[in-house]
């Protein structure tokens, strides 16, 4: 009786070491989870999920093109998907050999004055017009110390790029360049792009909140000019005239005349070079309450500052409002118009307009 109690209480001991053992072992090699994702699962749905893209997005083409910074496969798979699959279908469209010269620019000194650095903390951003960009803006010149608060800040400081202490990567030398493209944190922020020119025709040929009397008395008369079909109509810049420029395939010879002005209308392509330089994150307007802690987070410094309060819902995509402005532009100038922001579209997920395909 007493040897039965014995190999009994043995057996316990064995069980109840096991038990402890395995814990330890669950504790020791289990990895941490992602914003509330655990990462396993999420590696599993990525590779479903970026397997998809391939195929329906875009065919590849090995060695099409090259990008300057960090390839994509470094921690890839610790970021949320939603991210990951961005970088993937720009990835794959920057290697779409049909879509090339909508999704292809040299990375030019207009490139690198579109580009704002933080040295101390090793940040790169491209800048974007009308897409959130004044903010974004302050949170560096915050980081490079400047001022200690984003509060501190006057707005006629924040565009003013001799006082607000953000120096454009272009200002380095061509190796100082080379190295902060390479090592780096990189991000740009996009928006649909026609709901992007509405903002950007509404900013500065409508509201004109800032005092830039240029848009209404020296561009606005030069499209008028060159682009309004009814001579006799005396009113001002209407938004199919802003179109009918844009989508005109030799809209370049006005560009020049109106000179860095144009950021606020020209493409994302254009601006940042997307596909030759290599962002770490891509952030987009509508989804900007989320967006914005994830780029604080990744970047390293979401314990240093914040992104300034969102109001709910100010950057939904708002789709009555873009077909109300474009029920009034023929489908012909329209067209014209997609063709030239067509890269913009695919590079970035955002789907053809319903008004078009009809």
């Amino acid at each position: 009786m007493h040897r039965q109690w014995l190999l009994l209480a043995a057996c316990f001991w064995v069980v109840f070491m096991f038990m402890v053992a395995s814990k330890f072992i669950t504790l020791t090699f289990k990895n941490p989870d992602v914003y509330g994702v655990k990462q396993e699962p999420l590696t599993l749905t990525a590779i479903t999920k970026v397997e998809k893209i391939q195929v329906t997005k875009s065919k590849r083409f090995p060695g099409e093109i090259q990008t300057i910074g960090r390839g994509l496969s470094e921690d890839i798979i610790h970021q949320p998907l939603v991210h990951m699959e961005r970088l993937e279908l720009l990835r794959n469209v920057c290697q779409d050999a049909s879509l090339k010269n909508l999704t292809h620019t040299t990375v030019s000194k207009f490139v690198l004055d579109r580009i704002f650095v933080c040295d101390k903390h090793k940040i790169l951003f491209c800048q974007t017009p009308k897409v959130g960009n004044t903010q974004w803006k302050k949170v560096l010149i915050v980081l490079n110390g400047a001022f200690s608060s984003i509060e501190e800040i006057p707005e006629n400081i924040v565009h003013d790029h001799e006082k607000n202490g953000l120096p454009r990567l272009s200002s380095f030398s061509d190796s100082e360049i080379q190295e902060r493209l390479k090592l780096y944190f990189k991000f740009l922020i996009v928006r649909d792009p026609f709901e992007r020119l509405i903002s950007a025709f509404k900013d500065k040929f409508v509201r004109n909140p800032r005092f830039e009397p240029w848009y209404r008395h020296e561009i606005a008369p030069g499209i008028i000019r060159k682009y309004r079909k009814n001579r006799t109509e005396t009113r001002g810049l209407q938004f199919e005239d802003f179109v009918r420029y844009l989508g005109d395939p030799n809209h370049r010879w006005l560009d020049i005349q109106f000179g860095d002005r144009i950021i606020h209308w020209v493409t994302y392509v254009e601006l940042c070079a997307p596909c030759e330089i290599t962002y770490s994150v891509i952030g987009h307007h509508e989804t900007l309450e989320e967006d914005a802690p994830y780029i604080l987070k990744e970047a390293g410094i979401d314990h240093l500052v914040s992104y300034p309060t969102i109001p709910p819902g100010i950057t939904l995509y708002n789709k009555t409002k873009v077909e109300r402005y474009f029920s009034g532009v023929s489908k012909r100038d329209i067209r014209r118009l997609y063709a030239r922001f067509e890269g913009d579209f695919n590079l970035f997920g955002y789907p053809e307009p319903d008004f078009l395909l009809n």
